[in-house]
Protein backbone atom coordinates (compact mmCIF):
# COMPACT_ATOMS: atom_id res chain seq x y z
CA UNK A 1 0.00 0.00 0.00
CA UNK A 2 2.87 2.39 0.99
CA UNK A 3 4.53 1.63 -2.15
CA UNK A 4 1.56 2.48 -4.47
CA UNK A 5 1.45 5.94 -2.43
CA UNK A 6 4.76 6.84 -2.75
CA UNK A 7 4.42 5.73 -6.86
CA UNK A 8 1.54 8.13 -7.08
CA UNK A 9 2.82 11.10 -5.13
CA UNK A 10 6.22 10.77 -7.14
CA UNK A 11 4.82 10.17 -10.16
CA UNK A 12 2.54 13.58 -9.79
CA UNK A 13 5.79 15.48 -10.14
CA UNK A 14 6.65 13.87 -13.52
CA UNK A 15 3.29 14.81 -14.76
CA UNK A 16 2.93 18.11 -13.57
CA UNK A 17 6.61 18.89 -15.82
CA UNK A 18 5.60 16.73 -18.65
CA UNK A 19 2.24 18.02 -18.91
CA UNK A 20 3.28 21.31 -17.95
CA UNK A 21 6.50 21.14 -21.12
CA UNK A 22 3.61 20.12 -23.66
CA UNK A 23 1.04 22.55 -22.46
CA UNK A 24 3.72 25.38 -22.84
CA UNK A 25 4.83 23.96 -26.13
CA UNK A 26 1.67 23.81 -27.82
CA UNK A 27 0.77 27.35 -26.65
CA UNK A 28 3.81 28.78 -27.98
CA UNK A 29 3.56 27.01 -30.94
CA UNK A 30 -0.09 28.04 -31.72
CA UNK A 31 0.97 31.56 -30.74
CA UNK A 32 4.29 31.15 -32.80
CA UNK A 33 2.21 29.55 -35.82
CA UNK A 34 4.79 27.38 -36.19
CA UNK A 35 4.44 24.34 -37.79
CA UNK A 36 4.07 20.75 -35.91
CA UNK A 37 6.73 18.91 -35.57
CA UNK A 38 8.42 15.64 -34.23
CA UNK A 39 9.01 17.65 -30.85
CA UNK A 40 5.59 18.88 -30.43
CA UNK A 41 4.09 15.16 -31.45
CA UNK A 42 6.82 13.34 -28.50
CA UNK A 43 5.35 16.00 -26.05
CA UNK A 44 1.83 15.73 -26.48
CA UNK A 45 2.28 11.98 -26.48
CA UNK A 46 4.46 12.07 -23.40
CA UNK A 47 1.92 13.98 -21.51
CA UNK A 48 -0.91 11.74 -22.30
CA UNK A 49 1.28 8.85 -21.43
CA UNK A 50 2.46 9.99 -17.90
CA UNK A 51 -1.60 11.13 -16.94
CA UNK A 52 -2.51 7.81 -17.91
CA UNK A 53 0.11 5.79 -15.79
CA UNK A 54 -0.82 8.08 -13.19
CA UNK A 55 -4.56 7.47 -13.63
CA UNK A 56 -3.52 3.62 -13.40
CA UNK A 57 -1.87 4.37 -9.95
CA UNK A 58 -4.07 6.25 -8.73
CA UNK A 59 -7.25 4.12 -9.49
CA UNK A 60 -5.34 1.35 -7.64
CA UNK A 61 -4.62 3.54 -4.82
CA UNK A 62 -8.35 4.80 -4.35
CA UNK A 63 -9.84 1.53 -4.49
CA UNK A 64 -7.05 0.22 -1.74
CA UNK A 65 -6.64 2.78 0.41
CA UNK A 66 -7.98 3.66 3.56
CA UNK A 67 -9.54 6.63 3.04
CA UNK A 68 -11.95 4.38 0.81
CA UNK A 69 -13.22 1.90 3.42
CA UNK A 70 -12.88 4.20 6.42
CA UNK A 71 -16.12 6.37 4.87
CA UNK A 72 -18.33 3.81 4.36
CA UNK A 73 -20.74 5.69 6.67
CA UNK A 74 -22.30 7.22 3.47
CA UNK A 75 -21.88 10.41 0.85
CA UNK A 76 -22.85 12.52 3.55
CA UNK A 77 -20.42 11.59 6.18
CA UNK A 78 -17.69 12.28 3.18
CA UNK A 79 -19.12 15.63 1.79
CA UNK A 80 -19.12 17.26 5.17
CA UNK A 81 -15.27 16.20 5.88
CA UNK A 82 -13.06 18.55 3.56
CA UNK A 83 -9.89 16.16 3.28
CA UNK A 84 -12.20 13.43 2.76
CA UNK A 85 -14.16 15.22 0.06
CA UNK A 86 -10.95 15.86 -1.70
CA UNK A 87 -9.14 13.10 -1.42
CA UNK A 88 -12.45 11.24 -2.21
CA UNK A 89 -14.62 13.03 -4.74
CA UNK A 90 -12.74 16.16 -6.21
CA UNK A 91 -9.10 15.19 -6.77
CA UNK A 92 -10.14 11.61 -8.62
CA UNK A 93 -13.48 13.49 -10.22
CA UNK A 94 -11.39 16.34 -10.89
CA UNK A 95 -8.23 13.83 -12.51
CA UNK A 96 -10.26 11.76 -14.55
CA UNK A 97 -12.24 14.83 -16.63
CA UNK A 98 -8.27 16.40 -17.21
CA UNK A 99 -7.39 13.07 -18.89
CA UNK A 100 -10.62 12.87 -20.48
CA UNK A 101 -9.43 16.55 -22.26
CA UNK A 102 -5.94 15.49 -22.89
CA UNK A 103 -7.70 12.29 -24.07
CA UNK A 104 -10.02 14.23 -26.89
CA UNK A 105 -7.60 16.91 -27.50
CA UNK A 106 -5.03 14.57 -28.50
CA UNK A 107 -7.39 12.25 -30.92
CA UNK A 108 -8.83 15.47 -32.38
CA UNK A 109 -5.24 16.97 -33.11
CA UNK A 110 -4.32 13.61 -35.01
CA UNK A 111 -7.61 14.16 -37.53
CA UNK A 112 -6.37 18.14 -38.30
CA UNK A 113 -4.95 18.50 -41.67
CA UNK A 114 -3.32 21.79 -40.83
CA UNK A 115 -0.17 21.70 -38.83
CA UNK A 116 -1.18 25.36 -37.05
CA UNK A 117 -4.78 23.51 -36.44
CA UNK A 118 -2.66 20.36 -34.46
CA UNK A 119 -1.19 23.18 -32.05
CA UNK A 120 -4.37 25.52 -31.73
CA UNK A 121 -6.52 21.68 -30.43
CA UNK A 122 -3.48 20.95 -28.43
CA UNK A 123 -3.23 24.19 -26.92
CA UNK A 124 -6.74 24.30 -25.84
CA UNK A 125 -7.34 21.11 -24.73
CA UNK A 126 -3.88 20.28 -22.88
CA UNK A 127 -4.87 24.11 -21.14
CA UNK A 128 -7.71 23.32 -19.85
CA UNK A 129 -6.75 19.98 -18.49
CA UNK A 130 -3.20 21.41 -16.97
CA UNK A 131 -5.70 23.91 -15.12
CA UNK A 132 -7.79 21.53 -13.92
CA UNK A 133 -4.36 19.57 -12.70
CA UNK A 134 -3.00 21.96 -10.79
CA UNK A 135 -6.40 22.88 -9.45
CA UNK A 136 -7.10 19.78 -7.74
CA UNK A 137 -3.54 18.83 -6.83
CA UNK A 138 -3.64 18.17 -2.88
CA UNK A 139 -0.51 20.79 -2.46
CA UNK A 140 -0.16 20.27 1.51
CA UNK A 141 1.15 16.82 0.61
CA UNK A 142 3.56 18.10 -1.72
CA UNK A 143 5.40 20.37 0.07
Amino acid sequence: MEIIKHAHSGWAYIVVIVLGLATINSLIGYFTKKEFGNRDFSLALGGLIVTHIQLLIGLVLYFTSPWFNAWSGGMKEVMGNSEARLMLVEHPLTMIIAITLLTIGYSKHKKKIVSNGKLKVLAIFYTLAFILVLTRLPWSHWF
